[in-house]
């Protein structure tokens, strides 16, 4: 049996990150949590990603909360994160103390494995969360942020690979998060990092191309020990291949995961009657369900995908969609190719739509857009192009050093300007990572405001926005990886 294919589920997070804007709420998850917890997953992926910031920002919900819930109904099965480095589950970076604390009470709350990668694949950025992992006892899983380009090679990832491990990484997962390692380059990947590493092989695509249940075959066939699968009622397209697929093709072979189709029948389900509420909700939008092969062209992820459609949408501009896909390959070379997840998938995205909605290349930049090009996130991977840099910081330095080294501690001062409002110390952290989201939510809590009322008003604000800039500055946080 130590061969057999491990599985980590995704339904209850990536699955609706990707395909729902993140709005699958706690109530929704609980009455399924008995069956999936008796399926045999390696682990469930549920909190982490973009689920942190919608829990405050849509549902009302406190993340803290329903990771607790989470863990009192799913006993037996490891809770997985996903978690942004020194972003943690922001869009800037963070000091190290609050890194630290972050690491320290979300495995007290229940997390075991935690997923740290850094967009640019800048290894000085997950230093801390590496350590800080290991620290407090969690599986620490660094991810390789996998993407295409001319600086991005077999080679270029292994040596990423064996650097990791040197820093302490338990697990290494190869993070396709725009669908863009196809089946052979899998199984090259998967073979050549068996043979160089000996610490297991995560991998996690999408199905955005169509090529994900390719690939996974073939990662299996090199070798490969845990992949990412979602039930299928939120599985394929901008989401992950489905489980149940997958489970019968490798059963009776050397690989069979031993997991249970039956069991998987009754999940799938509950799921589906969620899926069915949330599209009536408006967030499942069918464009995410379609194999879309531009993924292979434009190489924007799945999620990336459905928040340039909100953008577009807010600024009445759909028709614009696919110079937009088309505009984001040309920022990307220009900002050194740098891997498309958030936050750069969001930045490199809002700035090819603000480039077409102006109607000129870098007429405006954003602060996001800005702060990348000044070396704010870490180093960029291949070459940057002067002129853009120039014309959006000036005569700036580029910072060269790690990032956060250039941070103050800030965890007193949260604490201290949330005394009044905060009754467990996790407040703190939500307050840090998203201020104003975070203050209006302790607000709410506070006064009893229902989950509908706050969900409604921050849609109609949404709606009432016309400016495309301002509306880009809304949606560049409502994100998915």
């Amino acid at each position: 049996m130590a061969n057999k294919l491990m599985i980590t589920d995704t339904i209850l997070r990536d699955a609706h990150q990707s395909q729902a804007a993140t709005r699958m709420r706690t109530e929704d998850m609980i009455p399924a949590c008995e069956i999936l917890d008796s399926i045999g997953y390696w682990s469930l992926e549920c909190w982490g990603g973009a689920t942190f910031d919608s829990c405050l920002r849509f549902l009302n919900e406190d993340p803290w909360e329903r990771l607790r819930t989470l863990k009192k109904h799913l006993p037996h099965t490891k809770l997985q994160m996903l978690f942004r480095g020194q972003n943690i589950l922001g869009y800037k970076h963070y000091p190290d103390d609050v890194v630290e604390q972050f690491c320290r009470k979300a495995i007290e709350n229940g997390i075991d494995v935690i997923r740290i990668f850094d967009a640019l694949n800048d290894t000085r950025n997950l230093e801390s969360s590496i350590k800080y992992t290991k620290k407090y006892g969690g599986i620490c899983e660094a991810a390789i942020s996998y993407t295409v380009s001319p600086v991005h090679s077999e080679e270029y990832f292994v040596k990423l690979a064996k650097e990791l491990v040197q820093m302490g990484a338990d697990v290494i997962c190869i993070k396709d998060m725009a669908n863009l390692l196809l089946p052979y380059d899998a199984y090259s990947l998967v073979k050549k990092l068996k043979s160089e590493i000996d610490v297991p092989i995560h991998l996690h695509t999408h199905n955005t191309s169509g090529t994900g249940d390719m690939t996974y075959l073939m990662a299996v066939q090199a070798g490969v020990d845990i992949v990412d699968c979602a039930l299928s009622p939120l599985a394929n397209g901008t989401s992950q291949p489905a489980t149940e697929p997958l489970v019968a093709t490798l059963k009776g072979t050397e690989r069979d995961t031993g997991l249970d189709l039956e069991k998987m029948a009754e999940a799938a389900k509950h799921f589906r009657g969620v899926a069915e509420k949330l599209k009536q909700e408006g967030y499942l939008d069918p464009k995410v369900l379609r194999v879309d092969t531009n993924t292979l062209l434009y190489q924007v992820p799945g999620g990336m995908l459905s928040n340039l459609i909100s953008q577009l949408k807010q600024a009445n501009a759909e028709d614009k969609y696919y110079d937009v896909l088309a505009e984001v390959p040309r920022v990307r070379k220009d900002f050194g190719y740098p891997p498309l997840v958030t936050p750069t998938s969001q930045i490199v995205g809002s700035q090819a739509v603000l480039n077409v909605l102006a109607g000129e290349r870098y007429k405006m930049f954003t602060k996001e857009s800005k702060a990348v090009l000044h070396g704010e996130y870490g180093a960029l991977p291949g070459e940057v192009n002067e002129e853009v840099r120039r014309k959006a910081i000036g005569d700036e330095p580029v910072i060269t050093c790690r990032p956060a080294d250039l941070l103050k501690p800030e965890l007193d001062k949260y604490r201290e300007e949330v005394k009044d409002v905060a009754i467990q110390e996790e407040d703190v952290l939500s307050y840090a990572l998203f201020p104003q989201v975070a203050m209006k939510f302790f607000e709410n809590r506070k006064n009893g405001v229902n989950n509908n009322t706050q969900s409604v008003n921050i849609e109609k604000k949404a709606e009432n926005k016309n400016n495309s800039n301002e509306v880009i500055e809304l949606y560049v946080e409502d994100l998915t990886e």
